[in-house]
């Protein structure tokens, strides 16, 4: 008769250990292992028959098929996905507690109203969701709520109710009777998943699964997971501000460069079709340490007002700080300013922020931030109506960004007249288009940084 015997689990990675350890030697996690007892099956349970070969077809003889998109009443999350839900799909949504997930999906299925919709909580009661519907102020019959933790429950109610599109809020909270690990676990999200994606490929319907977030902003459980869906979106944000950003991470149908925005109301989310400026907070004319810049997010470009103080350490290690933008990358443009210009930044506090609670990437953000910086030092407000667009190495050199055209257009159209790009790109321009200011070198850009351009 064969043993059970017990393992330990990571609940960061999924590596398995025989004995506990306090870091886990495959992702280095700390304390993230969790004792799990495996049945063993008895030998010669399974016998070793001799597989027929399946059907290889050649890739020419394959017919494409036209794929047959559920759109969903938003179009930021119908742009986000790629045009909108594929049946049979998985798509994972994660993001921060209170961030509004489950509100951004229950609104929209609760805006399908042609559509059967099964909403299953493991988390919340039906008269919580009704509440949070009513707040909402959308009413839906073809709407059904069921909170309910066992998966095989809930895939006997899918079985006998049929629904078009299928919610779990939150993937995390379910579990299978067979195991007898707690919900959470590595083999319980593993193995309900799984579950739920032969589901949805066999009937052909979509499965939107909302997922939790660990300390490092990552979706929680395993990495497995996010290699079984189809799709991964964060939605992001700050709970002191009202814009949410809907952001792909993987899209089997679809790109991953395009953002949702969101405005989150007492109502409810409302859906931003025309994000350029959303994140400049208004007149800051005659404030030093406040520039302008443009990030591209997919086909979209966003305008971004970027705020830095430089004063005098207090401490003997100045303090170095960053929000929303990339702290190492902070440090590293503080750097080249202070080679290259020869200001005195090793003495200095350095704080930046960016505008809006958002989180940037896009390296076109590094002229806008030297500009503040610079601006802060001195303490001298920049021109006004003046943006700043390119990437800056570590020779000092301003160096070209993608999209120029676009950048340049989204500043013109909301009131910026002189925008500094990098002097290489300048011929990428229209010449008619006046107020261009290019700039090779830290130097040059500083130098004209304060000179009047109207």
């Amino acid at each position: 008769m064969a043993k059970d015997k017990t393992v330990f689990v990571c609940q960061n990675c999924g590596y398995i250990s025989p004995k506990w350890a306090g870091k886990c030697s495959n992702c280095n996690s700390w304390n993230s292992f969790i004792e799990e007892i495996r049945y063993s099956e008895p030998k010669g349970l399974h016998s070793k028959s001799e597989a027929k070969p399946g059907n290889a077809i050649k890739i020419s003889e394959i017919r494409k098929q036209q794929l047959s998109r559920i759109e969903l009443p938003y179009s930021e999350f119908n742009r986000v996905l790629g045009g909108g839900l594929v049946p049979g799909s998985l798509v994972l949504l994660g993001g921060e507690p209170g961030i509004g997930k489950s509100t951004l999906v229950l609104q929209t299925v609760l805006n399908l109203d042609k559509r059967k919709v099964l909403y299953v909580s493991g988390e919340e009661s039906e008269n919580q969701i009704k509440l949070r519907a009513e707040r909402i102020g959308i009413n839906n019959e073809n709407c059904f709520i069921y909170t309910e933790t066992n998966i095989e429950k809930i895939i006997a109610t899918i079985k006998s109710l049929e629904p078009e599109i299928i919610v779990i809020d939150s993937v995390q909270t379910v579990a299978s009777a067979d195991l007898t690990s707690s919900p959470g676990t590595v083999s319980q999200i593993r193995e309900c998943t799984r579950i739920l994606q032969e589901h949805a490929k066999e009937f052909d319907v979509p499965v939107i699964l909302i997922g939790h977030i660990n300390k490092d902003g990552d979706i929680a459980g395993p990495m497995s997971l996010e290699h079984i869906v189809d799709a991964v979106f964060q939605f992001e944000g700050d709970n002191n501000h009202y814009y949410r950003l809907l952001r792909p991470k993987k899209n089997r149908f679809g790109s991953t460069y395009e953002i949702g925005v969101f405005e989150m109301l007492n109502h409810g989310l409302k859906e931003i079709t025309d994000p350029g400026n959303i994140l400049l907070t208004g007149d800051n004319s005659g404030l030093s340490g406040v520039a302008y810049g443009t990030i591209g997010e997919g086909t979209r470009t966003l305008m971004i007002e970027i705020q830095t103080l430089i004063g005098n350490a207090v401490y003997s290690s100045p303090q170095r700080t960053s929000t929303g933008f990339d702290g190492r990358r902070f440090q590293m443009l503080l750097a080249v300013i202070e080679k290259k210009l020869g200001l005195n930044l090793s003495q200095k506090d350095a704080f930046v922020n960016i505008a809006g609670g958002i989180k940037v990437s896009d390296t076109a953000a590094d002229l806008p931030v030297l500009a503040s910086v610079i601006s802060s030092y001195y303490d001298k407000p920049i021109p006004e109506n003046t943006c700043f667009i390119g990437e800056l190495g570590l020779s000092g050199q301003v160096r070209p960004v993608s999209f120029i055209d676009k950048r340049v257009g989204e500043a013109r159209r909301l009131g910026f007249n002189n925008v500094f790009i990098s002097s290489a790109q300048k011929s990428e321009l229209n010449k008619n288009i006046a107020g261009i200011i290019s700039v090779s070198d830290v130097k040059e850009f500083a130098s004209k940084l304060f000179r009047p351009t109207n």
